[in-house]
């Protein structure tokens, strides 16, 4: 079996173009919608799975979504970087089946990292406080309320919190890219020398890890991990089939 499958070189290639594109007309809906008051970040946004909000659809659909103009720009960007190195030396096949098992891989661990994080907060509240949560949680978040509570809100916010964007499968892409082309130079904004591809994964991934356990932010950091690592297993596994 091929590990590679050997191609013309293209600048853009189909499945990359075609996720810029989804990404694109999902963003130009959102905002279109928004204005008619329909959030379509409610029904395609990902919940935790024991939200009232939950549809099994979410789980991919989420990867098409994005919060902001800087947000949808920058991971676009990112998508058309790495990606288009990848799917030239791998095929679209390959390429997008990489994709969209790294966003899964993403989403799984963040599904993980949000139990343990409401089995924490549940451990310290009563029954009535969490049964309130769970029936009349969701229709507060969508009056932009909360609790006063400050452990039903945050649990509130745990299981009623959307999550959006391509950043588990592009945290995939960073990681084959630096798998496969350790050695590549890489030139950022605000970092006035060239990184390896290898350093630059390694302390992406430190830092990532870092924000994770602080937990002081609306990033879903541990499923950019979860990202990095399902990749890092996939690339590894054809590895040994090679």
């Amino acid at each position: 079996m091929s590990y590679f499958e050997p191609q013309r070189f293209n600048i853009l290639p189909p499945v990359v173009k075609n996720i810029l594109i989804i990404n694109g007309l999902m963003f130009l809906a959102t905002i279109s919608l928004y204005s008619s008051g329909i959030s379509l970040t409610k029904y395609l946004g990902m919940y935790y799975w024991s939200s009232k909000n939950f549809e099994t659809w979410q789980i991919i659909t989420h990867m098409f979504m994005h919060g902001g103009l800087s947000h949808i720009f920058f991971n676009m960007f990112a998508v058309w970087m790495f990606g288009s190195q990848l799917e030239n030396l791998w095929g679209s096949r390959r390429f997008l089946n990489y994709y969209l098992l790294t966003g899964l891989g993403a989403a799984f661990l963040h599904f993980l990292t949000i139990h343990f994080q409401i089995n924490n907060l549940e451990s310290n509240m009563s029954y009535k406080q969490i049964e309130d949560v769970m029936n009349q949680g969701h229709l507060l978040i969508n009056e932009n309320k909360n609790y006063i509570n400050e452990s039903m809100r945050k649990l509130n916010l745990l299981y009623n919190t959307p999550v959006v964007g391509a950043s588990g499968a592009l945290f995939g892409l960073l990681m084959a890219f630096g798998l496969i082309f350790p050695n590549a130079l890489l030139m950022f904004m605000f970092v006035p020398f060239p990184i390896k591809a290898k350093y630059f994964v390694l302390i992406y991934g430190l830092v990532e890890l870092y924000l994770g356990f602080q937990n002081n932010s609306n990033v879903a950091h541990f499923a950019h991990l979860g990202g990095m690592l399902f990749g890092f297993m996939i690339i590894k596994y054809w590895q040994t089939r090679r």
